[in-house]
């Protein structure tokens, strides 16, 4: 099963990831698990910034709590890899909760989309998902 992103959507946050390299830049994805219907860019707060991420913790409470107030649905996270691979490292693997939530990684020209699920393909934590381009 695929998952819907605007090309425009995909566009800006590439834009938003060559603005902010050689560090990596981060973010929230909302929507669900059939469709990212938008997207927030959030300070990468990682004391190593240039080799990884961390969201913001204040960001992420805040859009918890427009969530459960009625507001936009976080479907996952975004973030890029200036090095190029936009798939996951054993850092983003451990990282990651086995949620079902998706992460899209942005590298090398490409974007790439993952479920984060336990026992995933990719480092026992993550599964390709298909970008349904609209």
């Amino acid at each position: 099963m695929g998952c819907w992103i605007s090309r425009s959507l995909l566009a800006e946050i590439a834009r938003e990831s060559a603005r902010l390299a050689p560090r990596e830049a981060c973010g929230l994805l909302f929507g669900d698990a059939g469709a990212v219907t938008g997207w927030q860019a959030v300070e990468n707060v990682s004391e190593q910034p240039e080799r990884r991420f961390e969201i913001d913790p204040a960001a992420l409470f805040a859009a918890l709590r427009a969530e459960r107030a009625g507001g936009p649905c976080i479907a996952g996270y975004w973030h890029s890899h200036p090095s190029g691979d936009p798939s996951p490292s054993v850092t983003d693997a451990a990282m990651a909760q086995p949620d079902g939530k998706l992460w899209l990684i942005v590298g090398g020209g490409e974007a790439r989309l993952w479920r984060a699920n336990p026992g995933g393909a990719v480092h026992a934590r993550f599964d390709r998902v298909p970008i349904l381009k609209k």
